[in-house]
This record gives structure tokens, sequence and C-alpha cells, in this order.
């Protein structure tokens, strides 16, 4: 997870199942990009005391804190998701990508935060490059 000011760029690669979330306040030109792996930090609290950012549950809430720690507002937020893939093949036991996807949309449902767009699913990885500046998205496979 990493939170930028104007004049920054911000990248993750390869989100496969990961989920991507952007969150950006274009009034303070302020955002982050988390790239959260699993969904769930109780599969491994050890882990989850370590990264809270590795779980889609506790990196999700901890983005929108540090975003408005930052300078920016939940009001003014635009909120964007990537990733959620599953692996080519498409027999993945785990179902990693869909349930990532599924703890985001519960979180955000609870909060009253509505995603604006997303670039979910699928058997692509992606790359994220986020401009804090202008709170351009630019998503490559």
């Amino acid at each position: 997870m990493k939170v930028g000011r104007e004049g920054d760029i911000i990248v993750t690669y390869a989100l496969g199942t990961s989920l991507g979330l952007m969150a950006y306040d274009p009034v303070a030109r302020v955002g982050g990009l988390l790239h959260a792996m699993l969904p769930l930090s109780k599969s491994d609290p050890d882990k989850a005391l370590e990264n809270p950012y590795m779980f889609v549950d506790t990196g999700v809430p901890a983005l929108f804190e540090e975003v408005c720690k930052s300078g920016g507002e939940k009001k003014r937020l635009i909120v964007k998701a990537a990733g959620c893939s599953r692996p080519e093949g498409g027999n993945e036991m785990y179902r990693i990508g869909e349930r990532n996807f599924s703890v985001l949309n519960k979180l955000l449902w609870k909060n009253n935060v509505i995603l604006e767009s997303e670039d979910i699913g699928g058997t692509a990885n992606r790359t994220v490059h986020f401009d804090i500046s202008t709170g351009e998205i630019t998503i490559t496979t």
C-alpha cells in the first residue's frame, strides 16, 4: 500500500487474483493504491499484524485511513478497483480473486462507498499506474 500526493505516480505490477484498489481525492490531490493478496486476515492473524495491507478486510480500511490522514476526505474520494482474476485454466479451488472482490464489496457497502469503475475478473494479470496529479489510472494487461 502506498499513498502519494500531486506529482507522484504509484505503480503495482502483476495483479492476478490480488485486489488493486485506488482511492483519490481530486480536491486535495492525494490518493493511495492498495495491492491486497488475500480476502480475510483471520486466515493468518500473525501475518495480518505484521502487514495488514496483505488482506482485503484490513487493508481497505487502512488505505482509506492513510489517504484521509494525508488530507483526503472520505466524501470526496473516487474509488476504483482492478484485479481479482482467476488463474489460466479456470479450476482454482479457493477462488481467491472472486473472494477478494466479494469482501471488498461488503466493506464498501457497509461504509456507503461506491466504486466509480472496475476492471475485475477474467484471466489476465494487470499492471496499474496511478497518477496522483490527475487521478488518471492506466491499466495494462
